[in-house]
């Protein structure tokens, strides 16, 4: 957990047994305990970068010990404390005033000399990225993903305001009680280096919160740029309280392991791969924060024996035309349309290679001699993040791996199953996906009707996978997309928006002012 740990010194009694004292030095070896009943021990490489004043984050899930330094403490600790203090002066701030911030913002991203700015930072984060042998695919700025951007922000400008909104009335003799949409609080961000989810994090103003958020490293340049010359303009031109929006300028990871442990956040918010937002949601659940993740994804699609074979091969196609979490990565195909249908799949995914950079095929063991010779001794060069490589086209894949999301750049990889009947298939989604997005292709109502009832999935549809996005789909950006692979969400959807972060709070109007619990000694007028 995010608190100081027993260690030399002296010590004060806090309840039976426990003594507690400030942790200035690790030694290696050390004994950890976490989890209640589990030891890890101290490395020597930490043991000799631990100062006094740093902090120790013992994830309890998986005894990871988190060296956080004085020095990069201090900035998530700052920028949460702006904030929060922003937080607590947003109740005085009128819903226009959060509607021209989103207005100024959109203006000056469609600036051309803003935006030169802003493409020039980025031109020099992709530079680094690459130089580091990192891949700038997702990191890029460019013309789409700036009207995405500036689309985004005016959505939010037009959209309805929601704080205050009465959700429910009940009704009483001589009294009511309403249930009213309220701000939750302090919003904390961690995201990937795209910088357009900078528009999505914005959205939590939508509803009177506040923002506080970290950017991968590759990115910061960027987001710094859009700071400067975009948002904090907007904040102040608008009016809002400073801090609003609070960027951590940190590149290191440390940084965002402080700020998901400070208990000020009311929603901590981790977007991007799977381990590391796993790590940073299980260092807020122990501090006592709701958390929203948005990490492994990867669709599964069907078709079962009533499948339509034109709209399986238009569906996998579709589905295949970048690497994003709503991508196709799972393909399943009942055995009795087998010989048919694989054509069909191998020949759209050979289309979606052509327009990308070739294509990646892994086959479960048992459906290998049903895939084509000249598939199974094909090679092919891969696009990777460290470069381009000579591969086999089709690659064998045991059962175990098949939960494996494919984080492809420019060649895309998919994994084809071949299953007994729809059951088969569900059964194998519900155990190894991360339980996320699929789509069932099939002719037949009552197979949509039970694919729909059995999946284990927040998102469900009958083409192609890519709709799961709240921008495409709903009309409001999204600050990220929820799979289920840790269970159902409680009263509330996967697509985590900007204007689906509020508490209710309850309030009463009472007419009868002799209202009594107890009618029997109510004074009557």
């Amino acid at each position: 957990m995010a608190a100081d740990v027993d260690g030399a010194g002296a010590g004060s009694t806090k309840g039976p047994g426990a003594r507690i004292a400030r942790l200035d030095t690790l030694v290696p070896g050390m004994p950890i305990v976490f989890g209640g009943d589990r030891v890890t021990h101290v490395s020597d490489a930490l043991a000799a970068a631990f100062r006094p004043g740093d902090r120790l984050v013992v994830v309890q899930d998986t005894g990871d010990l988190l060296h956080v330094p004085a020095a990069v403490q201090a900035l998530p600790d700052h920028a949460a404390g702006r904030s929060h203090a922003a937080s607590a002066r947003m109740g005085s701030v009128g819903d226009d005033q959060i509607s021209a911030f989103f207005d100024a913002f959109a203006a000056a991203l469609a600036d051309e000399i803003v935006w030169t700015r802003i493409a020039a930072a980025n031109a020099e984060d992709v530079e680094r990225a690459r130089a580091r042998g990192r891949s700038p695919t997702r990191l890029a700025i460019g013309e789409a993903m700036r009207r995405d951007m500036i689309a985004g922000l005016r959505a939010w400008r037009d959209s309805p305001a929601g704080r205050g909104r009465v959700l429910e009335t009940i009704e009483h003799p001589g009294w009511s009680v309403e249930q009213v949409a309220a701000p939750l609080g302090v919003v904390g961000f961690v995201f990937e280096g795209r910088p357009n989810v900078f528009a999505d994090a914005t959205g939590v103003l939508r509803t009177g919160n506040t923002v506080v958020f970290r950017i991968g490293s590759d990115a910061l340049g960027t987001a710094r740029a859009i700071v400067e010359h975009a948002l904090d303009p907007a904040l102040a031109k608008a009016g809002l309280p400073d801090g609003a929006a609070a960027l951590i300028a940190s590149p290191e990871h440390a940084a965002g392991w402080a700020m998901f442990s400070d208990p000020r956040l009311a929603l901590a918010v981790a977007r991007g791969s799977g381990p590391a937002v796993a790590q940073l949601g299980a260092i807020a659940r122990q501090a006592g924060t709701p958390v929203s993740l948005h990490g492994t994804g990867g669709a599964w699609m069907v078709a079962d024996t009533a499948a339509d074979a034109g709209r399986f091969e238009a569906a996998v196609y579709h589905s295949l035309d970048r690497k994003v979490c709503n991508t196709l990565n799972v393909c399943c195909i009942v055995r009795e349309r087998a010989a048919e249908l694989i054509p069909v799949f191998l020949r759209a995914l050979k289309d979606a290679g052509v327009r990308r950079a070739g294509c990646k095929l892994h086959v479960l063991d048992d459906a290998w001699d049903l895939v084509p010779a000249d598939w199974r001794e094909a090679r092919v060069t891969v696009a990777r993040a460290e470069g381009a490589r000579e591969e086999p086209l089709a690659e064998r894949l045991a059962q175990a791996e098949l939960g494996r999301e494919w984080e492809w750049e420019d060649t895309p990889e998919v994994t084809l199953a071949v299953v007994d009947d729809l059951d088969a298939a569900v059964a194998l989604f519900n155990r190894y996906s991360p339980r996320f997005a699929a789509s069932l292709i099939s002719r037949d109502p009552a197979a949509h009707d039970r694919f729909f009832a059995a999946a284990d999935a927040p998102f469900a549809g009958d083409g192609f996978t890519r709709w799961v996005d709240g921008q495409y789909a709903l009309n409001r950006p999204e600050l990220g997309l929820s799979n289920w692979e840790h269970g159902r969400l409680f009263a509330r959807g996967g697509v985590l928006a900007g204007d689906g972060v509020f508490t209710v709070r309850a309030r009463v109007r009472q007419a009868d002012i002799h209202l009594d619990r107890n009618p029997e000694t109510a004074k009557r007028s």
